[in-house]
Parts: C-alpha cells; sequence; structure tokens
C-alpha cells in the first residue's frame, strides 16, 4: 500500500465543466484502476518504453477550483458517482483484487471557490488550501477565457474553403472585443487565462515544493493551438488594446510555462517543481459554444468529425479524450520524457526561432483512440525578451497585489 504521504492532492482550475471536469474523470478512472496506462511511457517520444515505476496511489485529493460553488458542487457529485460506477464495473471483472474499492475509500473529492479575474479571492482560495492540505502535488491551470463576441462569417468561409482542417483547429475567424478590464482593473482575459494562474502559483509555489516525492511537484499550463505570436504586441502586455487576446494569452502562457520550467531547473537547492505545457486539441467546450445555436453547434461537432476523418490527429472532440496530456503529464515518470538540448539563442538575429522544447498533445486517431504526440516548442531571443519584460511586469503587479492585501510576497 503507497504512503498516505504521496498520495497526490491535485488543484484543477475550471473543473466543473469541459475539459477541467474531464481531466478530473479522467483521474479517476486511472487511479482507481490497478495499471494506469495514461502514466506508462509507451509513446515514441518517449526515452524508453518502459518503466518499473509504480504510478498507482492508494487515495487521492481532488480540489476543484471553481468560480461557481453550485456548478462546482454538482460536479464534485458527479465525479463521485461517476467514481463508484468505475469500482463497480472493475468488481465484475475476474481477477479483481480490491484495489478500487481502497482508492474510492481514499477519495476526496472538494470545491473551494476562486474568481481568476479577482486576486483577492486566489489569495483567498490558496489560504484555504495551504490551511487544510499537506502539500499540492499538481496544479492544473486549465480555466480558461476567451472575448468571443460574433463570427466574421466572410473570413470563416475563406478559411475552411483555403483550408478545412486549419479552420477547424485553430479558427481565425471569431471576431473579440477589445478594451475589457477586470474589477482589478488588468486586462480581463489576460488576468483569467495568465496573471490569475500565475499569481495562483506563486501563492502555492512554497505548498508545492512540500510534496516531496522522487518526482516532486508539477504544474500544467492548458495551451492552446491557437496561441501564436502572429498577434502579441509586448507593449499591450495586458492584452486590453488586442483584437486577438485569447491566441497571444496562450502563447504568453507557453513563454511564461517554459521560462519558470527553466529557472526551477536551475535551482540545486531543492526538488524542482516542474511547469510543462499541454494542448487537449479540439474539443466541443462552452468557450466557442456561446456564439452558436444548437444547429450551428451540430454543424460545428460535424465538422470537428470530418477533419478527424480527413486525417487530423487534434479532433480529440470530447472532453475525456482531449483530457489524455494533462492526466499523462500529471502521472508518467518524468525521467521518461524527452530532453533537448537547446541551441543558443541567435544574437545576431533576434527573430529567428530555435528548438527550445516540447508541448504535449492530445491527439486521436481516425476511429476515436486518443493518445499523446509532442509539437516542438520554438522561441526567439525576441520572445526570450518578452517573456522577461512579461516576468517583470507580473512579479511587480504580484508584490503589489500582495502588499496591498499585507501579506508576505513569499507564501
Amino acid at each position: 500500500m503507497s504512503s498516505p504521504s504521496s498520495w497526490p492532492v491535485i488543484v484543477v482550475t475550471g473543473a466543473n465543466s469541459g475539459v477541467g471536469l474531464g481531466i478530473c474523470q479522467r483521474l479517476l478512472v486511472q487511479l482507481i484502476s490497478k495499471s494506469p496506462t495514461d502514466a506508462q511511457p509507451h509513446y515514441d517520444f518517449h526515452i524508453q518504453k518502459t518503466t518499473t515505476d509504480d504510478a498507482s496511489f492508494d487515495g487521492l485529493t481532488l480540489i476543484l477550483a471553481c468560480r461557481s460553488r453550485q456548478r462546482g458542487e454538482a460536479a464534485r457529485d458527479n465525479l463521485y458517482q461517476f467514481a463508484d460506477e468505475q469500482v463497480r464495473h472493475l468488481k465484475m471483472l475476474p481477477g479483481y483484487d480490491g484495489r478500487a474499492e481502497t482508492v474510492r475509500k481514499h477519495l476526496t473529492v472538494v470545491v473551494h471557490t476562486i474568481d481568476l479575474s479577482r486576486i483577492q479571492t486566489v489569495f483567498r482560495f490558496a489560504d484555504e488550501v495551504i490551511k487544510t492540505y499537506p502539500y499540492v502535488s499538481h496544479l492544473i491551470c486549465n480555466a480558461g477565457v476567451a472575448s468571443f463576441v460574433s463570427i466574421n462569417w466572410l473570413l470563416a468561409i475563406k478559411q475552411l474553403a483555403a483550408d478545412w482542417v486549419e479552420a477547424v483547429t485553430a479558427p481565425i475567424f471569431y471576431t473579440q472585443e477589445v478594451g475589457q478590464v477586470s474589477q482589478d482593473g488588468l486586462g480581463w482575459v489576460w488576468q483569467c487565462n495568465v496573471f490569475g494562474h500565475y499569481a495562483l502559483f506563486r501563492a502555492l509555489e512554497s505548498h508545492l515544493a512540500k510534496y516531496q516525492t522522487s518526482t516532486g511537484a508539477r504544474v500544467i499550463w492548458m495551451s492552446s493551438h491557437e496561441s501564436s505570436p502572429i498577434y502579441y504586441d509586448p507593449t499591450d502586455w495586458q492584452l486590453i488594446k488586442s483584437a486577438h487576446s485569447y491566441e497571444s494569452s496562450k502563447f504568453q502562457m507557453d513563454l511564461i510555462a517554459y521560462q519558470l520550467d527553466q529557472a526551477s531547473l536551475q535551482d540545486s537547492g531543492r526538488l524542482p517543481t516542474r511547469h510543462l505545457i499541454v494542448l487537449p486539441g479540439v474539443a466541443g467546450t462552452n468557450i466557442a459554444n456561446v456564439l452558436l445555436g444548437t444547429f450551428t453547434s451540430t454543424c460545428m461537432f460535424l465538422a470537428f468529425y470530418l477533419a478527424r476523418f480527413l486525417g487530423s490527429p487534434y479532433h480529440p472532440i470530447t472532453a475525456f479524450k482531449a483530457a489524455i496530456s494533462a492526466v499523462h503529464l500529471c502521472l508518467v515518470p518524468l525521467a521518461f520524457l524527452p530532453t533537448i538540448n537547446s541551441t543558443a539563442l541567435d544574437d545576431s538575429d533576434p527573430t529567428a526561432p530555435v528548438e527550445v522544447g516540447f508541448r504535449y498533445v492530445s491527439e486521436c486517431g481516425r476511429w476515436g483512440k486518443e493518445r499523446v504526440g509532442t509539437m516542438k516548442l520554438m522561441l526567439s531571443k525576441e520572445h526570450k525578451n518578452q517573456c522577461d519584460d512579461l516576468l517583470d511586469h507580473s512579479n511587480r503587479l504580484f508584490t503589489a497585489f500582495c502588499e496591498a492585501e499585507g501579506r508576505p510576497v513569499h507564501s
């Protein structure tokens, strides 16, 4: 039996619906099973294909970080029911050893409210977690917003005609509201997607460091196929003036995750907290559905399935399948993940990108079998400078919010 001191305590933001709920469901399936397949290093990108490490745990605390307590509690009840169904199914199989019931007995699913657009609630959430749990093993930065207000149908038709699969993978035809500001006076999309998660990590940083297993703690940053530096203006780092705030915010998440991971790996004084970037692929979630009626939503799903049938690997479509990359990065031994001997960034051409790492992608075969793949993370000297500036701005803001709340900067 695994030691309770090693049992995961996992925070998932935006856990009451969409990919966040899919991550929670998939974690339950994996940890209740005797041999969690998502923990195995069996993909082509793994350094080795076999491991003797036991990725099974006899207990789990799953913290649903949700804005609405009512919706969070409904998701919690759903997850308990889902876990019970998994146990009933496993008990019917030949050779059942009782493990599923052991994990279910030590399963805790709890709701703590948080609104990433209000840093005061981020601090309150972190304080509750620190007081209640001995450590945090995983922080999954999944919650996200987009200021979509309409669809440019002419541009949509042009993109669909030019490249159908690309159009339903990384669409460029959503019109986004410009100038949205949060209650904290910051860019709304930027705060919800980027700074709110950064502040949450900083507030929980010392508690993540307390997870003293051989693999250490992990922060999973949920990126997107729409992540792009094309629209990013570093002088508008809060993305208030941007007509492409969603794409730019995901690019910023890539930058921050990479830089935080590098800094953690270079800190020889303690076990590193790894920062890993995942892409869930394309799934039918609420982030764009607000623009679509029933008929258009149905057409969207049909377009997703058609793209997958035509060979796109990036359309898992369901939230449960889209969750595979995040869950894999939570459970797989980190020693099996690929490493890159980064080429030095080119000072003579600061815009020249070089390969610096990987993003882990939820993929799917034509007939629906999900898997994990990789995409190269390409950054330039210019991107590195932009990231340094962004982190400097974020650090200053975080310090200012801490001082306003009368709390220490390092929790």
